[in-house]
């Protein structure tokens, strides 16, 4: 769930062009070369669904609830002198519901999930700060997060800039991340592989745009991931994963501006792979549409396709391994998503409201697949506003 501001009143074609559809390896923003003209709050809340799994799925052939995640969010974005800015960002998320423990073969030899129970309930506080500073050719920005919940705790720092070119047709921009994790398993009905446990991530990125005419532009974006400590799901039965994990990912974005519907094109597509053999892409279209001043709808899908992780298995039966996981998300898996978003300006206030389907299947997949029964399927909703000062 996002929160996507505007600082300032833009032209459609650029409007079209940057909005939040623009998004590469992680999620850098498109910001201007100047600070904000004048400050924005914005307020959002996000519901996240989950379908329930259904008897087929399951061992005891009874079907289950599964997440269901409640989203505030708060955005404050200001001018602080001549050439800096300052944001500060604040989440709160309850969470409730089951999950799947393990799978296990029933009596006809299918892989069936055992499922946690309701039993999970936890609440997530992320507060983050960043401030900016703006120079004639581009800017630079540090930012510090802290999320808690139950189980976890993380501190992350990231330092992120951008230059532009002196004819102001390329942007090159690199950001570089780091977190210290602290895990702390909850006891509840379900029992936990750790009591307590850490890890960090460290992460670095590199991208280009280049503009090609007025209405078109490019993008291309480098990332790199490294995750070292406990990897592991402690709420897996059968879970026991390696403590390192190197990811690279690759994406490119297009944008064309169409002046006679007054509309743009959005095309994205990233490619993924780590080291624990998970290969994955990625492909999102999204049609930005004003309608008059005030009005913006933007229908968007996306295509998400994996391989699994190579120690990943339907049904764990040998715990002597080295590793071994039957968690869904290592799975072999494709997935489908679509919805709408849509943001409607009165005055200094700007109304935002979104919602997406997401269904996966082992089905939907490019790659050969081992069923994992515990594949999700959601529902997202968000609504929220802006208010310009």
């Amino acid at each position: 769930m996002e929160i996507d501001m505007k600082t300032k009143k833009l032209n459609p074609t650029l409007m079209a062009l940057t909005s939040s559809a623009l998004t590469l390896l992680t999620s850098q923003p498109v910001i201007a070369d100047a600070p904000p003209d004048q400050a924005v709050v914005g307020v959002r809340y996000g519901k996240y669904i989950e379908d329930d799994i259904g008897a087929d799925k399951t061992l005891n052939a009874r079907s289950s609830e599964r997440y269901d995640i409640d989203v505030a969010q708060f955005h404050l974005l200001t001018p602080v002198g001549d050439n800096w800015s300052l944001e500060v960002d604040a989440q709160w998320e309850n969470m409730s519901g089951a999950s799947p423990w393990y799978t296990s073969y029933n009596n006809a030899g299918d892989a069936k999930v055992i499922m946690s129970g309701a039993s999970i309930k936890d609440t997530r506080k992320e507060v983050g700060v960043t401030t900016r500073y703006f120079f004639d050719r581009g800017n630079v920005g540090i930012n510090y997060t802290n999320s808690s919940e139950n189980d976890y705790k993380s501190n992350a720092f990231s330092l992120d800039g951008s230059f532009n070119s002196a004819d102001g047709m390329q942007t090159y921009s690199a950001a570089i991340s780091m977190s210290n994790d602290d895990i702390i398993p909850t006891i509840g009905r379900v029992q936990t592989n750790t009591v307590k446990a850490e890890k960090d991530i460290r992460s670095a990125w590199f991208g280009v745009s280049q503009i090609i005419n007025q209405n078109s532009l490019v993008r291309f974006g480098l990332g790199y991931t490294y995750r070292e400590g406990f990897l592991t799901d402690p709420y897996k039965a059968r879970d026991k994963r390696p403590d390192k994990r190197t990811e690279w990912a690759f994406s490119t974005g297009y944008r064309h501006f169409f002046d006679k519907q007054d509309a743009a094109l959005h095309l994205d597509y990233r490619y993924f792979q780590d080291d624990w053999d998970v290969v994955s892409h990625t492909i999102d279209a999204a049609w930005v549409q004003n309608i008059g001043d005030s009005l913006q709808l933007k229908p968007f899908v996306r295509y998400y396709t994996q391989d699994e992780a190579k120690f990943f298995s339907s049904v764990v039966n040998n715990t002597n391994q080295n590793y071994y996981s039957d968690d869904y998300r290592l799975s072999a898996y494709g997935a489908f998503s679509g919805g709408l978003k849509a943001t409607y300006d009165i005055g200094n206030w700007t109304l935002v409201a979104s919602g997406e389907r997401y269904q996966s299947d082992g089905r939907f997949g490019m790659f050969d697949y081992t069923k994992a029964p515990g594949s999700v399927d959601f529902w997202r909703y968000n609504l929220g506003f802006d208010y310009r000062f």
